[in-house]
């Protein structure tokens, strides 16, 4: 089974834009009544339209791009499947805009209960709360039910009327020539009902706009660009239709000592110079107490002896957890060797003793580093004479 972001020619970081212009241009192109008695074009069509049907759901897409084919199977016109009733609501939903009525009908309306608007809701999160978890509190502008008019669009004590002109459908259909024309019912604009006395607080449309505030409980271990879904916390339905859904996303704000790679932690120390040359105790920051931590966040660090700048101790388990298992990713700490200044006169008098008393083993990369320099600058030398 072909790619579906083949399929429709675009790249798999494209938004819904750039998806539906693809769809678009490749749908008028082999749409079968452009292309009567082709099968090809008619097949061709049939696999667009399948594939835009899961890329241009949110849902459907994120499961695709995580498992592919076996992700999205099961739907309506067989395994990952558009069925030949979705296919003219797909087309209809991207050309109704642009071509009204053409292809036998625009944008369809549907007097019925509808379900309502997805929505997006953009968090950022601390370092802290990815790794320990969290619950916050958010406040959401959405759509709710009218209260007053209980989402009839009518003042109490009245109720909407089916609409003459489509008689409750609407859509309106007409002749021309060898098409049936159908379009939106001009006078009930789709609604298949007409509202004539409206109610006062949300004026015959059966929604009102509220600040909902809603608890979201934050997994340990989610990484930057994270989704949650909120199933039913969207969108109010139309005349009785369910609720969308409330898509989070997660964004982590950088972090002033650690950077995350994975489920690793990891985090630049700086050592002095005698501790490094010595070895010995150091301490490091680290996100949660526990066996070989204080209660300030802190851990023990043992630095080798001899450790250059560069050199990493691997902390096990002190990392980020994951969010399916019980694993726990490393703390990796990278020791930057820091030099002393402002050294007193007797400092100075002891580090060139020091440095009278250390030879080439005692600088094993200095050693090495200029017997190279050393055969560079001959074989210069030799090159000019």
């Amino acid at each position: 089974m072909r790619d579906y972001y083949e399929i429709l020619g675009v790249s798999r970081t494209c938004d819904g834009a750039e998806l539906k212009s693809a769809f678009r241009k490749l749908a008028m192109q082999h749409h079968p009544d452009k292309n009567p008695g082709c099968t090809q074009s008619e097949g061709r069509f049939k696999e667009l339209n399948e594939a835009y049907s899961i890329l241009s759901d949110p849902q459907k897409r994120a499961a695709y791009d995580r498992f592919g084919h076996a992700g999205v199977n099961g739907g309506a016109g067989g395994p990952g499947q558009a069925g030949f009733g979705d296919i003219h609501d797909i087309f209809n939903e991207v050309f109704g805009d642009a071509f009204g009525d053409m292809f036998g009908g625009g944008r369809r309306q549907k007097s019925g209960p509808q379900r309502g608007q997805d929505l997006r809701y953009d968090i950022e999160i601390t370092l802290e709360q990815a790794y320990a978890g969290a619950e916050v509190e958010i406040t959401v502008p959405s759509s709710v039910t009218c209260e007053t008019c209980e989402g009839s669009g009518a003042k109490p004590g009245t109720s909407p009327t089916v609409c003459g002109t489509c008689g409750g459908a609407g859509r309106v259909r007409a002749a021309q020539g060898f098409f049936a024309i159908e379009r939106t019912c001009p006078r009930c604009g789709g609604a298949g009902r007409l509202v004539l006395d409206p109610c006062r607080d949300c004026h015959g449309h059966g929604q009102v706009r509220r600040d909902r505030t809603l608890q979201v409980r934050i997994p340990a271990g989610v990484d930057d660009g994270a989704r949650i879904r909120l199933a039913g916390e969207g969108d109010a339905g139309a005349h009785g239709g369910p609720r969308g859904d409330l898509y989070i996303f997660l964004s982590v704000r950088p972090h002033e000592l650690f950077e995350r790679d994975g489920l690793d932690l990891l985090c630049t120390v700086p050592v002095p110079m005698c501790v490094a040359a010595l070895g010995g105790d150091i301490e490091a920051p680290c996100l949660l107490g526990g066996a070989d931590c204080d209660g300030e966040c802190k851990i023990v660090v043992k630095v080798p002896e001899g450790a250059q700048t560069g050199k990493t101790v691997r902390l096990k388990g002190r990392g980020m957890p994951s969010l399916r298992t019980r694993e726990r990713g490393d703390l990796v700490v990278e020791l930057y060797i820091e030099t002393p200044t402002r050294l007193t006169a007797r400092q100075k008098e002891l580090m060139r003793e020091l440095a009278g008393l250390c030879g080439d083993q005692q600088h094993p990369k200095s050693s090495g580093f200029f017997k190279k320099a050393k055969t560079f600058w001959e074989d210069i030398t030799s090159a000019e004479a």
